[in-house]
Protein backbone atom coordinates (compact mmCIF):
# COMPACT_ATOMS: atom_id res chain seq x y z
CA UNK A 1 0.00 0.00 0.00
CA UNK A 2 1.09 3.32 -0.85
CA UNK A 3 0.28 6.83 0.03
CA UNK A 4 -0.84 9.07 -2.60
CA UNK A 5 2.04 10.19 -4.44
CA UNK A 6 3.21 13.69 -4.83
CA UNK A 7 5.50 16.18 -6.23
CA UNK A 8 7.92 17.67 -3.92
CA UNK A 9 11.20 20.37 -4.64
CA UNK A 10 14.21 19.02 -1.97
CA UNK A 11 16.94 20.80 -0.53
CA UNK A 12 20.73 19.90 -1.17
CA UNK A 13 22.14 17.82 1.96
CA UNK A 14 25.45 16.39 2.79
CA UNK A 15 26.01 13.07 2.61
CA UNK A 16 28.12 9.70 3.41
CA UNK A 17 27.91 6.74 1.27
CA UNK A 18 29.42 3.20 -0.11
CA UNK A 19 28.49 2.11 -3.84
CA UNK A 20 27.43 -1.30 -4.20
CA UNK A 21 26.91 -3.26 -6.99
CA UNK A 22 25.68 -6.32 -6.08
CA UNK A 23 23.00 -9.44 -7.27
CA UNK A 24 19.75 -9.69 -5.95
CA UNK A 25 20.75 -13.00 -3.69
CA UNK A 26 23.55 -10.58 -2.16
CA UNK A 27 21.41 -7.50 -1.30
CA UNK A 28 20.18 -9.01 2.27
CA UNK A 29 23.57 -9.90 2.88
CA UNK A 30 25.62 -6.64 2.34
CA UNK A 31 22.88 -4.01 3.62
CA UNK A 32 22.92 -4.39 7.22
CA UNK A 33 26.96 -4.61 7.47
CA UNK A 34 27.37 -1.53 5.12
CA UNK A 35 24.82 0.42 7.15
CA UNK A 36 27.02 0.05 10.13
CA UNK A 37 30.16 0.41 8.35
CA UNK A 38 28.54 3.86 7.57
CA UNK A 39 27.29 4.75 11.03
CA UNK A 40 30.55 4.00 12.58
CA UNK A 41 32.50 5.53 10.46
CA UNK A 42 30.42 8.53 11.19
CA UNK A 43 30.57 7.70 15.06
CA UNK A 44 34.98 7.34 14.59
CA UNK A 45 34.67 11.18 12.65
CA UNK A 46 32.74 12.44 15.87
CA UNK A 47 29.44 13.10 13.54
CA UNK A 48 25.93 11.64 13.64
CA UNK A 49 23.01 10.54 10.88
CA UNK A 50 20.85 13.79 9.75
CA UNK A 51 18.22 11.51 8.88
CA UNK A 52 17.24 8.13 7.89
CA UNK A 53 19.41 5.93 5.86
CA UNK A 54 18.71 5.62 2.16
CA UNK A 55 19.02 3.83 -0.97
CA UNK A 56 20.00 5.52 -4.27
CA UNK A 57 19.60 3.63 -7.20
CA UNK A 58 21.53 4.75 -10.16
CA UNK A 59 19.34 2.71 -12.27
CA UNK A 60 16.31 0.52 -11.79
CA UNK A 61 16.80 -2.20 -10.48
CA UNK A 62 17.79 -5.93 -12.63
CA UNK A 63 19.59 -9.17 -11.97
CA UNK A 64 22.39 -6.77 -10.36
CA UNK A 65 21.54 -3.35 -8.02
CA UNK A 66 23.94 -0.85 -8.51
CA UNK A 67 23.88 1.86 -5.79
CA UNK A 68 24.91 3.93 -3.06
CA UNK A 69 23.97 3.47 0.38
CA UNK A 70 23.54 6.61 2.46
CA UNK A 71 23.03 8.38 4.98
CA UNK A 72 22.73 12.46 5.25
CA UNK A 73 25.10 14.15 7.80
CA UNK A 74 24.94 17.74 9.33
CA UNK A 75 29.05 18.15 8.52
CA UNK A 76 31.38 16.46 5.43
CA UNK A 77 32.20 13.13 6.17
CA UNK A 78 36.30 12.42 5.79
CA UNK A 79 36.62 9.69 2.71
CA UNK A 80 37.38 6.35 4.93
CA UNK A 81 37.72 2.95 3.58
CA UNK A 82 34.41 2.48 1.53
CA UNK A 83 32.92 5.72 2.59
CA UNK A 84 33.08 8.69 0.81
CA UNK A 85 31.85 12.19 1.15
CA UNK A 86 28.65 12.93 -0.91
CA UNK A 87 26.55 16.15 -1.73
CA UNK A 88 22.90 15.40 -2.54
CA UNK A 89 21.45 18.18 -5.06
CA UNK A 90 17.92 20.16 -4.84
CA UNK A 91 15.78 18.25 -7.16
CA UNK A 92 12.12 17.77 -7.90
CA UNK A 93 10.87 14.26 -7.40
CA UNK A 94 7.81 12.45 -6.99
CA UNK A 95 7.43 10.63 -3.91
CA UNK A 96 5.14 8.44 -2.03
CA UNK A 97 5.28 6.17 1.07
CA UNK A 98 5.32 2.32 1.27
CA UNK A 99 3.27 0.77 3.80
CA UNK A 100 4.82 -3.11 4.91
CA UNK A 101 7.38 -5.44 4.06
CA UNK A 102 10.25 -5.10 1.29
CA UNK A 103 8.88 -7.64 -0.43
CA UNK A 104 6.11 -5.11 -1.41
CA UNK A 105 8.29 -2.57 -2.73
CA UNK A 106 8.32 -3.39 -6.57
CA UNK A 107 4.68 -3.67 -6.61
CA UNK A 108 4.93 -0.03 -4.98
CA UNK A 109 7.50 1.37 -7.68
CA UNK A 110 4.96 0.10 -10.29
CA UNK A 111 2.36 2.60 -8.88
CA UNK A 112 4.25 5.12 -8.45
CA UNK A 113 5.60 4.75 -11.91
CA UNK A 114 1.97 4.27 -13.02
CA UNK A 115 1.32 8.06 -11.65
CA UNK A 116 4.44 9.37 -12.65
CA UNK A 117 3.53 8.30 -16.53
CA UNK A 118 -0.39 9.41 -15.82
CA UNK A 119 0.68 12.69 -14.84
CA UNK A 120 2.96 13.39 -18.12
CA UNK A 121 6.03 13.17 -16.09
CA UNK A 122 9.37 12.21 -17.17
CA UNK A 123 11.25 10.26 -14.31
CA UNK A 124 15.33 10.79 -14.55
CA UNK A 125 16.77 6.43 -14.72
CA UNK A 126 18.02 6.61 -11.26
CA UNK A 127 15.66 6.70 -7.34
CA UNK A 128 15.76 6.52 -4.12
CA UNK A 129 14.46 4.66 -0.98
CA UNK A 130 14.46 6.11 2.61
CA UNK A 131 14.36 3.53 4.90
CA UNK A 132 12.07 5.70 8.09
CA UNK A 133 10.98 2.50 9.65
CA UNK A 134 12.56 -0.74 9.38
CA UNK A 135 13.79 -4.19 11.36
CA UNK A 136 15.88 -2.67 13.61
CA UNK A 137 13.31 -0.42 14.81
CA UNK A 138 10.42 -2.49 14.76
CA UNK A 139 10.26 -6.07 13.85
CA UNK A 140 7.04 -6.08 13.00
CA UNK A 141 6.55 -5.46 8.43
CA UNK A 142 3.54 -4.08 8.80
CA UNK A 143 4.89 -0.86 10.74
CA UNK A 144 7.65 -0.30 8.21
CA UNK A 145 7.41 2.53 5.96
CA UNK A 146 10.00 3.46 2.95
CA UNK A 147 9.45 6.55 1.53
CA UNK A 148 9.84 6.38 -2.64
CA UNK A 149 11.33 8.88 -4.21
CA UNK A 150 12.00 9.46 -8.38
CA UNK A 151 13.87 12.46 -9.73
CA UNK A 152 11.82 14.20 -12.34
CA UNK A 153 13.53 15.58 -15.45
CA UNK A 154 12.36 18.82 -16.80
Amino acid sequence: MIDPPQIVQTTAQLTAFVHLTVTREEMQKVFGPTIGELLSTLAAQGLAPAGPVFAHHLRGPTDTFDFELSVPVAAPVVATGRVQPGQWPAMRVARTVHHGPYEGLPEAWGEIMDWIETQGHTPAPDLWECYHTNPDSDPDPATWRTELNRPLIG
